[in-house]
């Protein structure tokens, strides 16, 4: 696959280090695990990583463990996978409809800032 990046905001925040920090230790761990699995593979396994219909291209990590899911949100630019959205996992379709305007919000800031070449 590509190279994973993390999203970072105009103020030098970033969202996913933030999430990550918020987990647990093993949670962090598994979660870091999916993503090096995905940045090494060819071809990333779909029960990981899927594109989102209706969305302005995002695209989903998905990490099982347990009970919990855990999702990060991203997109793709050129070479790289930029993750700039993380939660775990909703209950309600309205809240994750909430996440991904999230996403996409800060994929159009990115884009936004990204000097042309």
């Amino acid at each position: 696959m590509n190279e994973v990046h993390f999203y970072k905001t105009e103020s030098g925040d970033c969202p996913i280090e933030q999430f990550l920090n918020s987990l647990t230790g093993k949670q962090a761990q598994k979660v870091l695990w999916v993503l090096q699995l995905l940045g090494d593979a060819s071809v990333p396994p779909a029960q990981y990583f899927k594109r989102l219909p209706d969305t302005d291209d995002i695209w989903e990590v998905r990490v099982p463990m347990g009970h919990d899911i855990f999702e990060l949100l991203g997109f793709m630019d050129e070479q790289l996978m930029v993750l700039n959205h993380a939660f775990q996992n909703p209950t309600e379709k309205n809240q994750l409809q909430e996440e991904v305007k999230i996403a996409e919000s800060r994929k159009q800031e990115y884009l936004n800032r990204k000097p042309l070449l």
